[in-house]
Parts: C-alpha cells; sequence; structure tokens
C-alpha cells in the first residue's frame, strides 16, 4: 500500500463530486447508530470524537450522548464555573452546538457562546478559559469545541477542554466516552435536553465576545511594533474556516498591512483545491490544499493560513512558498528562545517524536532541554501552563508558545500565532522563515523528509497502534545501524501508538491516524533525497510485514 496522487489533487472539484450538504444535515438528525457497531460508537482519538454523519459516527444522538455525559463528568468533578463553547464551519457543527447546548441548559451548566453566533477558533476557547481561570481555585471554567479539524466537509467533531484549556487527557475522555455509549446504548434516557429555543434564551446561557477578548490580548504574544514598523505587506488566507473574521480585526487594530484573500464561507468548500487523495481538506500544510495562497505568494512579503478550527497554520514564504510543517516548527524555535528573554531560563522545547530531527539539533545548539513526546498536543498542556515548555510544536503544523512574559497563552493548537510570528521573524531579522530556514541547513544540514498516507482498515490501524520493538527484526536502515527502536516516547515514556526506527543520520515511524482510516509513514534523512526514498520503501515493508502478521 502507498500513497496513490489523484488527478484531481491540486484541483477545484466539480460540483458533483461536492457533499451533499442538505442530505448530510438530515441525516445527522435521522439516522441512529447502532452500538453494537464499534464503527458507530463515541470514541475519542487524540482530538475528540469525531465522524460523519452518512455513516452513522458523528450524528444527533452522539452529541446527546457526549453532552450528557460531560455535563455528569463536570458535577463529579465539582467544575461549576461557566464552560466556554464555540463551533467552527463544517456543516455538521451548527447543528451539534444546538445539540449540546439543548443539554448544557438543561443541566443547568452557564454556557458562553460566541456574540452573533459567530463562529469560534480552537485557540480562542482555550485562551478564554486559561484567562478565566487565572488566580482562581474554584468555580473553573472548561469548554467544548465543536469541529473536525482539517478534515473533509462531511465530518463533524466534538472535543471536550478541562479547566486546564487543553485537550482532555485519555483519562477523562475514556469516562467521557464509557458514559456516552450506555446513554447511547439506553437509547438516550438519561440524557436531559429542552428546546433549543429555550436553551438559546436559558438564564444560563450567556454570550461571550471571543473575537475581541482574542485579539486584544494579542499583543501579549507578538511584537506587532516590530511588524508594524518594517512595513510588511502580509496576506492570509482563512480557508473559510473559524477565524474567518479574525483576522480584518486584528489587521485593524495593530494597523497592519494584512489583507485577507478571501472571506468566503461556504459548507461545501468548493473553492479549496483537492489534496492528495482527491478529497477537499481544509489542511494549511498541503500543497495540493492550498494552491490558492501558493499562487499569491509573490504579492506579499510573507503569506499564511489556517484550518477551519484554526489551530494548524501553513506558512508560505516568498523566498521559497509553503514551508514544511517541520521546517516552519524549526524557524520558530530557533527565533523564539534568541528573542523571549523573560521566558524561564529552563524552558525547555517541546516535540512529538515524528517531528523533525533539525529540532533536536536547534534545541542543543540553543541549549535548551528537549520534551520528546508521543503524538497528541495534550502531551505539552502541563509543560505550557507551568513555563516549563516554552514552546510545543508537532509535524502536523499545530504549535502553541508562551506569552512574552513567560506565561500560558494557549494550551490548546494555536493557528494563528505562528502566522503572526512569521511575520514578526521577518520584520525583526530581514528575512523570511524560508530563508531562515537555509541557514539552519547550511549550519545542521538539510534533512530530506516526507510522510506517506495509506489506507487502512479500523483492524489494521489497531494493529499497527500495539506494534511493540521486539516484532521488528531488522537491524539496519538505509545501509546504516539501528539505534534506537521505540515505541515510548523518551519524556514521558508515552505510548506512541506505533513504531520509530532511528539510525545516526535518520529515522522512520508509522503510527494509525486518530481521525482518518488511513496510517501514516514518516521519515527523515540527514543523507539526501534518495536515501530517504530508500528508508520509506523499507519502512513500507515493515509495516506490510506487520499487518500482515509476518
Amino acid at each position: 500500500m502507498s500513497t496513490q496522487l489523484s488527478p484531481l489533487a491540486g484541483k477545484l472539484l466539480p460540483p458533483n463530486q461536492l457533499v451533499d450538504i442538505p442530505r448530510l444535515i438530515t441525516a445527522y438528525y435521522t439516522e441512529r447508530p447502532d452500538a453494537s457497531v464499534a464503527a458507530q460508537r463515541v470514541a475519542f482519538g487524540t482530538s475528540g470524537h469525531r465522524g460523519i454523519s452518512f455513516d452513522r459516527s458523528f450524528n444527533e444522538a452522539h452529541v446527546l450522548a457526549i453532552s450528557q455525559a460531560i455535563c455528569e463528568y463536570r458535577k463529579q468533578q465539582g467544575i461549576d464555573g461557566p464552560l466556554f463553547m464555540g463551533f467552527d464551519s463544517h456543516a455538521l457543527s451548527a447543528p451539534a452546538f444546538a445539540s449540546a447546548l439543548e443539554v448544557l441548559a438543561a443541566n443547568g451548566v452557564e454556557t458562553r457562546i460566541a456574540a452573533g453566533d459567530e463562529y469560534t477558533p480552537t485557540p480562542a476557547i482555550s485562551q478564554a478559559i486559561l484567562v478565566y481561570n487565572r488566580a482562581r481555585e474554584r468555580g473553573l471554567a472548561d469548554g467544548i469545541v465543536i469541529t473536525p479539524s482539517h478534515n473533509p466537509p462531511d465530518g463533524g467533531g466534538f472535543k471536550y477542554n478541562p479547566p486546564n484549556g487543553g485537550p482532555a487527557d485519555s483519562d477523562i475522555t475514556k469516562w467521557i466516552e464509557n458514559r456516552a455509549n450506555a446513554l447511547i446504548e439506553a437509547d438516550l434516557r438519561g440524557v436531559r435536553r429542552m428546546l433549543f429555543a429555550k436553551a438559546r434564551t436559558a438564564a444560563t446561557t450567556r454570550e461571550h465576545d471571543f473575537v475581541t477578548d482574542y485579539v486584544a490580548d494579542l499583543d501579549n504574544v507578538i511584537d506587532f511594533d516590530v511588524i508594524r514598523g518594517a512595513r510588511l505587506r502580509m496576506g492570509v488566507d482563512p480557508l473559510g474556516g473559524a477565524g474567518v473574521h479574525y483576522w480584518s480585526r486584528i489587521a485593524d487594530r495593530y494597523q497592519l498591512d494584512l489583507t485577507v484573500v478571501s472571506e468566503e464561507v461556504d459548507p461545501t468548500f468548493r473553492f479549496m483545491t483537492a489534496d492528495w487523495d482527491g478529497r477537499i481538506r481544509m489542511d494549511p500544510s498541503s500543497a495540493h490544499a492550498m494552491q490558492r495562497l501558493i499562487g499569491l505568494k509573490d504579492q506579499y512579503d510573507i503569506a499564511f493560513a489556517c484550518d477551519t478550527d484554526h489551530d494548524r497554520h501553513g506558512i508560505v514564504a516568498a523566498s521559497t512558498g509553503l514551508m514544511l510543517p517541520n521546517h516552519y516548527l524549526s524557524v520558530a524555535i530557533d527565533y523564539l528562545f534568541q528573542n523571549r528573554p523573560e521566558w524561564r531560563k529552563d524552558a525547555a522545547v517541546g516535540k512529538t517524536m515524528v517531528s523533525s530531527s533539525m529540532i533536536d539539533r536547534v534545541a542543543a545548539r540553543l541549549g535548551r532541554r528537549l520534551h520528546e513526546v508521543p503524538v497528541g498536543f495534550k502531551w505539552f498542556v502541563e509543560g505550557l501552563v507551568s513555563g516549563a515548555l516554552g514552546f510545543g510544536g508537532e509535524e502536523s503544523a499545530g504549535a502553541s508558545f508562551l506569552r512574552r512574559d513567560g506565561t500560558a497563552w494557549t494550551t490548546d493548537k494555536d493557528g494563528l500565532i505562528p502566522g503572526l510570528l512569521a511575520a514578526e521573524i521577518t520584520a525583526r531579522t530581514g528575512r523570511d522563515p524560508g530563508e531562515r530556514y537555509k541557514q539552519l541547513a547550511s549550519e545542521f544540514g538539510s534533512p530530506a523528509s516526507d510522510r506517506m498516507d495509506a489506507a487502512a482498515t479500523p483492524a489494521q490501524k489497531q494493529q499497527l497502534s500495539k506494534l511493540a520493538p521486539g516484532q521488528i527484526k531488522i537491524t539496519e536502515l538505509g545501509g546504516e545501524q539501528i539505534t534506537a527502536i521505540l515505541d515510548r516516547a523518551p519524556a514521558n515514556q508515552g505510548a506512541l501508538g506505533g513504531i520509530k526506527i532511528m539510525t545516526q543520520n535518520a529515522w522512520i515511524a508509522a503510527r494509525p491516524s486518530g481521525t482518518e482510516n488511513i496510517y501514516k509513514i514518516y521519515g527523515e534523512s540527514f543523507l539526501g533525497e534518495a536515501h530517504l526514498r530508500g528508508i520509506l520503501r523499507e519502512a513500507q515493508s515493515v509495516v506490510d510485514g506487520a499487518l500482515e502478521g509476518k
């Protein structure tokens, strides 16, 4: 199995291949999940429960049951402050918001929702939770984010963020998952609910101005004075996502030359060029999906984009075009730890196990400890809250970092601040992030890297997630002696949910996706493109052999 490029990749889809939105929403309300079918049960992956209403994996029953389970979890834990709730521009998000509010109001939960039913980015929820909870020990707030992230237009997603503001840890999600499935099995008996019109006007439902609060707080994270002083021309593509109206507010407040290339919102996302597999996916790190902004790069000194819930970033440098996520993470880390003097001197660099080894080399030169964790942003939450981590970044273009004073900004991924940081880097150094990465490559070597996606059944994904070092029989990779085979992260011994094989100059890793029926093979080599292709082929053989039980 290997990644096969669709002939539609990078092109607009014909109208007959767009999602039928009325049918999708009808299925949300009319299809009922069968709790005896694994694929139709509530299942929290790396970022909440996700599914598709056509497949009976994301329907009203799921949302009602999860919402009731969250209400019961809050009561059990004594969480009695406000719950901040937001949703993105996916077609299933607004219906799920309505269903959730019916349950929250019926359970007497004080719920804060966006003024004017504005879409709400994931980081705006996290920032609101942290700001509210600052200096509080009781009456703590938490949140719900309704989004399937960058997933295709037919997707739905539902995520819970506890009082630490980050994605809920697995012990919390397992409790919610089990309770929600029990409620579905009981045909939703035990779910408290009221009509939406009544819930919307309930005394416990209050509007919150997420946009104003988030935008006004941004200058505590980003140096807008230096950006404004450099007179940079910036472009941003919200990709029809939740931050669509945030960018013009940012430009106005901080007097920036920032052009929003489109404020179009359409639940079919017909304006998006198709991803590698011919499906629409609002992935700002994919060159296939980012054709619109890439085509405009020469009009700006720096340009950037975010996915649908604005927790992922894509950086388009005038010098090099769309940057690979690992390249930009390396540049951001190199810059931040040299330009944030108020951060703790022992603040570490957080990365996932499948992020670039370039980060390791940058951290070593900076004299900063490397904090390497499994995939999933939840692993960075504690360090960001305490300030022990200055930065947490994922290879899939998700990151957050501290305020300029060294305190927590968000404990969930924030796609807006890496884009704005790219402008700060360009303004202060006189070189855009693409040029900055070339300098790092000349200093440390230029690694070739790639990720391949391949289809996998849920059973195969489960098999791959349990792969152990003892099952790997090879002793060499790409002609180099293997130095380590890992299924757990060095920083916290958390399970990778897959396998990573390392040599002195290269590594490969394989793990199932937490959100789609695919598995991912990552590879990186400091010995060139041909060596990378070779080790990826070896990785494919290792995975195929494991899935076939060889």
